[in-house]
């Protein structure tokens, strides 16, 4: 045996030494590396529909149908005990809100529990209560009625003016709060439906006289945690926080039509702070995130910017609309924001910024991190003449502003135009930074890396090449060539 000893090293060595030759190999294969990149992410949406459990995520181990439901709080009731039917016709929105007043009464001894068990519990919309955990079992679904007539209408949003649709007041949300604390949406991948096809319908043929209602909506709030469930086919934006502080969206998945399903925005913070969104696929009708923050001289006046905002590991579709967005109601102002480790496919555009001249406000302090596009027409877009408005009485003056912007790692395959930043005399975008980009085109045409009015730099070497009104630098940030114009258009929006 002391004799073999020094064979098996030389054995592990020589095994060494293969992977060694063998890893750069692999990876030097983009197209072999991109495609179990594409495996793993899509790998990882069938896993988190499959095993999902309580507050984690686990891809191990074999949950089946029927495994109970967690108590979270110190006091938990169950939807049946209050007269609930789960047949997916019988009206259960008494029962819910029986359930919920039942919950309120135990808020100073840490708060109830609603367990919804599996079946098909159709009721209109209701409101929550702080110190609350509604949880929906795997196979649970809660539907939303269909007739508007039963979907209680609100005053329009201060930020917005009216609603966002109509003029005068707006429908409420399918699931509504306002002023709560403590409140988690959480489950065994249950669902909530907003059954929207009739409201879409209803849109197009211009039969609503009031705007549509998300799917979830929750206000002037505290400590919101959506975790571990399906929300679908919203009439409108889908969940829709608003003024809130300390949100946390996790292992959620949100879907609608790609077609033919108007608004349907997965997550629109607006007037947030302190939100994290991570671990989610989205694929809906519209913007997968949408960061807003109030809409021209309403949203001037009402003052308040969606800021420290972290969205990570999502895998997000857009055919309409773009993937992550910002904008265009921004006028409250829009900080701090990172982006990282984005998979954006199959989708109209990627990540995109969106202004007008009257929206006033600022986009400033962002950052995208580790971006992979696949089969998108417009990868990064910043726009700047946006001109959607609530009306003829906003500030034409009121310009925003747009600055330090980075994009830092940024690769795919299939995009058509992989950069088209359209700034403006009037609203220049400064300090936009690009560094590590190596984007697969579709397109040969001339100006592939479209700018205008735009100031900022390159750094190291990037594919396509970056347009002349950018500064460049080396890999070691030492200047190589000054931009001799920062307001050279070549803008096409042909391509």
């Amino acid at each position: 045996m002391v004799e073999t000893l020094p064979v098996g090293r030389l054995q592990i060595q020589q095994q060494r030494l293969e992977l060694k030759r063998w890893v750069p190999a692999f990876l030097s294969s983009h197209k072999t590396l991109f495609t179990v990149l594409w495996i793993a992410a899509f790998g990882s949406v069938f896993l988190w529909q499959r095993n999902i459990v309580g507050a984690g995520f686990s891809i191990f181990g074999n949950v089946g149908p029927g495994r109970p439901m967690p108590k979270m709080r110190p006091f938990a009731f169950n939807l049946t005990d209050f007269g609930a039917v789960g047949d997916g016709v019988t009206v259960n929105t008494a029962a819910f809100e029986k359930a919920i007043l039942a919950i309120s009464k135990h808020a100073k001894r840490g708060g109830g529990q609603l367990n919804v068990p599996p079946g098909k519990w159709l009721t209109a919309p209701f409101n929550l209560t702080s110190h609350m955990t509604l949880f929906l079992a795997e196979d649970a679904e809660i539907l939303a009625i269909e007739d508007e007539k039963q979907w209680p209408l609100l005053p329009p949003l201060p930020s917005y003016g009216y609603g966002r649709e109509h003029i005068g007041p707006r429908y409420g949300s399918f699931i509504h709060g306002q002023n709560l604390k403590d409140v988690v949406i959480t489950g065994h991948n249950g669902t909530i439906n907003g059954q929207g096809k009739s409201w879409w319908k209803k849109y197009r043929q211009k039969l609503l006289n009031n705007t549509r209602g998300p799917l979830v909506q929750i206000m002037w709030s505290s400590d919101i945690v959506i975790t571990n469930i399906t929300l679908r086919d919203s009439p409108f934006w889908t969940f829709h926080p608003y003024d809130c502080k300390n949100v946390t969206v996790r292992n959620v998945t949100i879907l609608a039509p790609i077609f033919e399903a108007p608004n349907t925005d997965g997550i629109d913070p607006d007037s947030c702070e302190d939100m994290v969104i991570e671990d989610c696929y989205i694929s809906v009708g519209d913007d997968a995130i949408a960061i807003k923050s109030g809409w021209d001289q309403y949203g001037i006046a009402y003052g308040r910017p969606s800021k420290n905002i972290l969205i990570r590991n999502l895998i997000v579709r857009s055919m309409v609309s773009a993937g992550v967005s910002i904008g265009s109601e921004m006028s409250g102002g829009v900080f701090n924001v990172t982006v990282e480790n984005l998979l954006v496919w199959s989708s109209r555009r990627a990540v995109r910024i969106k202004t007008a001249a009257g929206r006033g406000g600022y986009v400033r302090h962002i950052t995208y991190r580790n971006l992979t596009f696949d089969n998108a027409r417009v990868g990064i877009v910043i726009k700047t003449d946006y001109n959607e408005h609530p009306d003829d009485n906003f500030d034409r003056k009121a310009l925003p502003i747009l600055e330090d912007i980075s994009f830092i790692g940024v690769h795919g395959q299939g995009v058509r135009v992989p950069v088209r930043i359209h700034g403006s005399e009037d609203i220049p975008v400064r300090n936009v930074t690009f560094r590590d980009m190596s984007v697969g085109i579709t397109y040969k045409k001339k100006h592939i890396f479209q700018c205008a009015f735009v100031q900022g730099r390159v750094i190291g070497t990037i594919f396509p090449y970056p347009c002349e009104n950018l500064d460049r630098y080396d890999e070691n940030e030492r200047l190589v060539k000054r931009s001799a114009s920062q307001n050279i258009t070549d803008i096409d929006y042909d391509i």
